[in-house]
Parts: C-alpha cells; sequence; structure tokens
C-alpha cells in the first residue's frame, strides 16, 4: 500500500514555510503521533520549520506533553490561527515573549474557513466578532506586538449598509488529521471517534490547495471493507496514512475508548456521579432553574459544563443539549473529555453545528463568567500572560437570544459555607471578577443590547441581569450581606433592582431541587 507510512516518512512530507490544518477538540480526534515526530523531526534536523498551523478548537491538555503542544519550539512555528489556547501553554508562551505571530479567531469562523478556502472562495463574511476584541477597529484578533507588525486576516465591509467582518482565506499546504481505520486506498472511517470535528473540511481545503493530507489511524483493513455511508474522508483526499501507537491514539484525554461517546452503545443516566454541594453546584443549579425544556441549547467549557450534570441528577426530561464541536443530545462531558457526550443522539461534522449556531439556531446558551465589567462585557479570553482564546464563545453569545454566563464571585482562595437554605463567605476570593474594565472584550454588552439579547450574571451569591442595557443586580443569596459580601467586592456599583429578590433556598440545600416538576 503505498499511501501507508511511519509518522517519520509522513512529516518529510512537511515543507519549511508550510501552512499546516491541524484537527483536534482537546484530545478528541487529535493525530498525536504526528504531533511528536514533528517535534522529533525539528529537535533532530532543524525542520521543518517557520510553519503556519491553524485549528479550530484547543488541543491539549493543560501540560506540555499533549496535542499541538509538541509543536511550541521557536523556530518550528512562524504563525499561529487558533479559536482556543488555554490547553496550549507552548503556545502561550512564545506568542507572550513576542517569538510568533499569534491570531485569536472564533473557533466556529475558523471552521467555516476551512471550507471556504476548499472551494477558493475569499473568506467568511459574517458579523461573528463585531464590537469584540477579534474587531479590527479593536484589537483585529492580534495577540502581540509582533502580529500587529503583520497582515490582517480580519477586515471590516459594509454590504447592504450593514457592517459585516469578512474572514480572509489562505492556502494549506498539509493536513494533519485522525480517524479510526483506513482502507488501503485511504478511505478513512472515524467510528471510534467522539466526534467528526472539521476533519472532512481540512481535508477538502489541503487537497484543493494542492497540498498533501495526512491521517493517522487505529488500523488498515482491506478495500471494500468500509461502509460507502461510514467513510468520513475519502480516499481520493489522502496522501498518507500512519498507524499510531495504542499510547497515541486515545478517544479523549480523559480516556482511551467510550463507546458511549461515540454513539456505540448507551449507558444508564444514573451511571453519572452528581455533583458535590459547593459554589460551582449553586451557580450551575440557578443558571438550570433558567433552562427551557423546549430549547435547543449548548453549554460551554469550564462551570457550564456542571449545568448537564445538576439537570442529569434532576431527571429532567429530554433537554435538547448540544455540544459545539458536533454532539446533540445525551449528557455533555467534562473536563479533558469536554466536547463529547455520553450517549448522543447525533454527531455532526463541527462546520454545520456552527452554521446552525451562526444562523440563530440555538435558543439558549450557558458561558463562564471570569471577567466582568460595569457595562456587562466579558472577557474569558486573555488574562495578562494566561492566554485562554475565544474558543467558541463568540460564535454562540452573540447569536443565541437567552444568554446566561456562570462563575464565582470572586477567584483564588474563595471558601465558603453551604447549607440549609443559605450561603456563607468564610474567606473571599483574592481576585475581583468584577471590574471597571476588561482586559479583553470576547462578549460586548453594546452589541447584545442592539439585537435585543436576554442576558444574565449568575453566581453562587449574586444574579445580574443586562435590563434596558444596564447591568443590573436582580437577586442575592440568603445569608449574604448585600453591601459586605455583593457590592463590596464589586470595583463599581450596578444598578440595583427595585424588586431585588433572595435566591430559591434549594440551591443552597443537599436535596435534590425538584427542578422536573
Amino acid at each position: 500500500m503505498s499511501k501507508l507510512m511511519t509518522a517519520e516518512e509522513a512529516v518529510k512530507l512537511i515543507k519549511d514555510g508550510d501552512a499546516i490544518g491541524i484537527g483536534g477538540f482537546i484530545g478528541m480526534g487529535h493525530p498525536q503521533e504526528l504531533s511528536i515526530a514533528i517535534e522529533n523531526s525539528f529537535k533532530e534536523t532543524g525542520h521543518p520549520r517557520d510553519l503556519t498551523v491553524m485549528f479550530s478548537a484547543g488541543v491539549g491538555d493543560g501540560t506540555d506533553k499533549l496535542g499541538v503542544n509538541h509543536l511550541g519550539h521557536e523556530g518550528l512555528l512562524k504563525r499561529i490561527i487558533a479559536g482556543h489556547w488555554g490547553l496550549i501553554p507552548t503556545f502561550q508562551r512564545l506568542v507572550f515573549e513576542n517569538k510568533v505571530e499569534g491570531y485569536n479567531l472564533p473557533l466556529g469562523t475558523i471552521s467555516l474557513m476551512f471550507r471556504e478556502i476548499a472551494g477558493h472562495r475569499p473568506g467568511v463574511i459574517t458579523k461573528i466578532g463585531l464590537k469584540t476584541f477579534v474587531d479590527p477597529r479593536l484589537e483585529g484578533a492580534k495577540m502581540n506586538e509582533r502580529t500587529r507588525q503583520a497582515e490582517d486576516l480580519v477586515e471590516l465591509i459594509e454590504m447592504d449598509g450593514e457592517e459585516w467582518l469578512r474572514y480572509k482565506s489562505f492556502p494549506l499546504n498539509v493536513a494533519l488529521l485522525r480517524g479510526t481505520y483506513a482502507d488501503e486506498s485511504g478511505n478513512v472511517v472515524m467510528d471510534q471517534e467522539a466526534a467528526t470535528l472539521d476533519s472532512l473540511s481540512i481535508a477538502q481545503a489541503v487537497k484543493n490547495s494542492g497540498g498533501k493530507v495526512i491521517v493517522q489511524v487505529k488500523n488498515v483493513v482491506e478495500n471494500g471493507t468500509l461502509k460507502a455511508k461510514d467513510v468520513k474522508i475519502p480516499g481520493i483526499y489522502v496522501d498518507a496514512i500512519v498507524i499510531g501507537k495504542p499510547e497515541n491514539h486515545w478517544q479523549t484525554y480523559a480516556g482511551e475508548y467510550n463507546p458511549a461517546l461515540s454513539g456505540e452503545v448507551r449507558v444508564p443516566a444514573d451511571s453519572i456521579d452528581p455533583m458535590p454541594l459547593n459554589a460551582r453546584k449553586v451557580v450551575c443549579r440557578r443558571a438550570a432553574m433558567e433552562l427551557d425544556p423546549s430549547a435547543v441549547i449548548n453549554l460551554g467549557i469550564g462551570m457550564p459544563e456542571g449545568i448537564a450534570n445538576v439537570a442529569n441528577e434532576e431527571g429532567l426530561p429530554g433537554l435538547k443539549m448540544t455540544v459545539e464541536a458536533g454532539g446533540i443530545g445525551g449528557v455533555p462531558m467534562s473536563g479533558t473529555a469536554f466536547g463529547s457526550c455520553t450517549n448522543p443522539e447525533a454527531i455532526i461534522d463541527q462546520p454545520y453545528q456552527f452554521d446552525f449556531y451562526d444562523g440563530g439556531g440555538l435558543d439558549q446558551a450557558f458561558l463562564g463568567l471570569a471577567e466582568c465589567d460595569k457595562f456587562g462585557n466579558i472577557n474569558v479570553s486573555r488574562f495578562g500572560p494566561k492566554i485562554a482564546g475565544c474558543g467558541g464563545f463568540i460564535n454562540i453569545t452573540q447569536t443565541a437570544p437567552v444568554v446566561v454566563y456562570c462563575g464565582t464571585f470572586t477567584a483564588k482562595g474563595l471558601k465558603e459555607n453551604i447549607g440549609n437554605g443559605k450561603l456563607e463567605i468564610v474567606e473571599e476570593g483574592k481576585i475581583k471578577k468584577f471590574i471597571q474594565e476588561v482586559e479583553q472584550i470576547t462578549f460586548a454588552a453594546e452589541y447584545a443590547a442592539e439585537i435585543g439579547q436576554k442576558v444574565l450574571y449568575v453566581t453562587e451569591r449574586a444574579v445580574f441581569e443586562l435590563r434596558n442595557g444596564v447591568f443590573t443586580l436582580t437577586e442575592i443569596a440568603p445569608g449574604v450581606d448585600l453591601e459586605k459580601d455583593v457590592l463590596g467586592q464589586m470595583e463599581f456599583r450596578p444598578a440595583i433592582a427595585e424588586d431585588l429578590k433572595l435566591m430559591d433556598a434549594r440551591l443552597f440545600t443537599d436535596e435534590i431541587m425538584g427542578l422536573k416538576a
């Protein structure tokens, strides 16, 4: 089989200065074997070097050991274009130290860009990113001084009297992808993958750019073995197949293989352990009170992941949960398995999920709350040297009619007693989240007010709402002092609703809340 190669042979297809499209979502779908081989080649020979890498979701586990962290070497990379950065510390350091060009574009928009590149179209034209840090009137998605001297990948345009952003297309030379099995002709199936992601779009983009498509698989089977409808990457796109070692081909970074994530089996819902009673559970419970049983819902990474756990514990039936990686239905997973779902009803390609999201298909979105200012703007993407990236946050929060932000009121060292229907602050967190001005605008309250979104900000001790464009306190927890524990821990004084009320006491008890009823 001429397409079957070792990882070392496949890496030789990569030339200095190439632009590479990389598959993966945290640990799902990432060709770990190839990342390691590129790193080893660079350390041994100094090549390949000066690469541009482009990927939509963050591909790593927060350490230097997994995912594209292997590529985080000065000289190996020239330019990084990515959606989420929080799990890729080696890339963060290169950007912070001004050693590479770094662009942070919305995750969904990058996914869609692969399709535009494949079709030789001029880019993605969308309203996603307007009035956020991606907007060229603010930062233009550029992450350091070196990038500010480089070309613009985002431009503001006007069509039919309206403002739009154009994310520019450019050719890609190499694709690094992963599947489950390939046949001798290079046809690839993804049966045991937890998501299909943007793999097909990346392969098409690279093939139509005249480049090389490299796919890591578990094994190779005979021609005629694979069902035509199961093939996710046709062999006509594929130039090289690499068989990955088992330790470099885990389904997610949380586990080697779970058939309930790839839709091959279903497991009982009561096999998922409930959360302990803590501040996170209080926040997720209060957010869950906003769930509409008829709504199509997205849960973001971090704190909001727990809402699925609360909904499962409460026995809420038939909730239409979705995750940006392409999963629909089931229970979204958390941690390094985020992006996958237990018992999914369907798994679609990531670009199609974002077509649905960007077009207004979501009814409700629950996202993390890291930093909020007096206007209600949210920053989840950058905190000094720590670059989290926007991920799918901007796509989701600019299009869902109801957006609920979830997070603790303060951070770093916060200790609380929770029980008997009330909350007691034992030790205040050292970091205030409600500040005068956010470092970076990932969510623009001005844009939300213009399009009439309902926006809530839920914490364990207070709830705020964007009312007629004004950031307004609407609820406080039983047991806390308004001046000392809420207003005293903010750098600004919000508007206070005339109908200010106590949060539901059931939030602060061990028993289930009875949300099903």
